[in-house]
């Protein structure tokens, strides 16, 4: 455990998201939403889905945190995400840009580019998308990486100094920085792969613990964790994929300080 974020910080940012129980507005893809509103559910966050222009803005202002997702983006949604995303930033709410196959698809990538000029407190992708969001890669395929993270840790370090805010990396081992303190975030299990909508969930509960903490740098590395020592649990009882999914929304629920404070993690000053 390093100095830089020892267990007592985890085990506070686990018990500040139970005591604030904040509420999440989640512009995200149609596939994901059902696992995203149940997971910030399991972890003791509230979710909410608005993703209608007409209502954006609004209720971005009023959340205590935003989620912008692109995974299945379309002209009505993007407006609505630009929209939630300037309000946040008005209002001061912490929000956490998901750039979904970023760097493959044209649209999307603009899309993104855009709003991360409008500074999201955490961005959140697999390496080839924070690659391709920073202009130094070319994407992966679709939603799958074809990069490690530390393939994007410079990328991800040099976004992170860009937006003033922190860059998750989700691999093998996840890397969190935020340009010039880098935490890498061990544990969790394969199966998180193959469950639809995890990593989504991921940026979800990213955005309830910022919220939380009022630090990126923590609570991406919190949100990180909790998944990740979920993930272990859920895997010693599953029999596949079906299986995971299900005990792994119960493993949130049950994660606590003290077990968010054991989590695997290990720092490293950039500067």
């Amino acid at each position: 455990m390093s100095t830089l974020m020892d267990a007592a910080d985890l085990r506070a940012a686990r018990t500040a998201l139970t005591d604030s129980a904040p509420l999440v507005h989640c512009l995200t893809n149609t596939v994901v939403q059902t696992i995203t509103a149940n997971a910030l559910l399991a972890v003791g966050a509230a979710p909410a889905m608005v993703d209608a222009p007409e209502e954006a803005a609004g209720f971005a202002a009023i959340a205590s945190a935003v989620l912008v997702n692109v995974g299945t983006v379309n002209a009505r949604t993007a407006e609505a995400m630009r929209l939630a995303a300037r309000s946040a930033g008005d209002a001061g709410t912490p929000w956490v840009l998901d750039p979904v196959a970023v760097g493959g698809l044209p649209f999307r990538t603009g899309l993104a580019a855009e709003l991360v000029q409008l500074r999201p407190a955490v961005v959140r992708g697999n390496a080839s998308e924070v690659l391709a969001l920073a202009g130094a890669g070319a994407g992966g395929r679709g939603v799958d990486s074809t990069h490690s993270t530390d393939d994007a840790l410079e990328a991800a370090a040099d976004l992170a100094r860009r937006t003033g805010g922190v860059v998750a990396v989700s691999g093998e081992v996840d890397v969190v920085t935020d340009g010039t303190t880098t935490v890498r975030v061990g544990g969790g299990h394969v199966l998180l792969t193959r469950t639809t909508g995890a990593g989504c969930a991921l940026g979800a509960l990213t955005a309830a613990y910022v919220a939380a903490t009022g630090s990126p740098l923590l609570g991406a590395v919190a949100a990180h964790a909790h998944v990740a020592v979920a993930a272990e649990r859920a895997a010693a009882t599953a029999a596949g994929p079906g299986s995971f999914a299900i005990a792994w929304l119960d493993a949130l629920d049950a994660v606590g300080p003290d077990d968010l404070a054991a989590a695997d993690l290990a720092a490293a000053d950039l500067r």
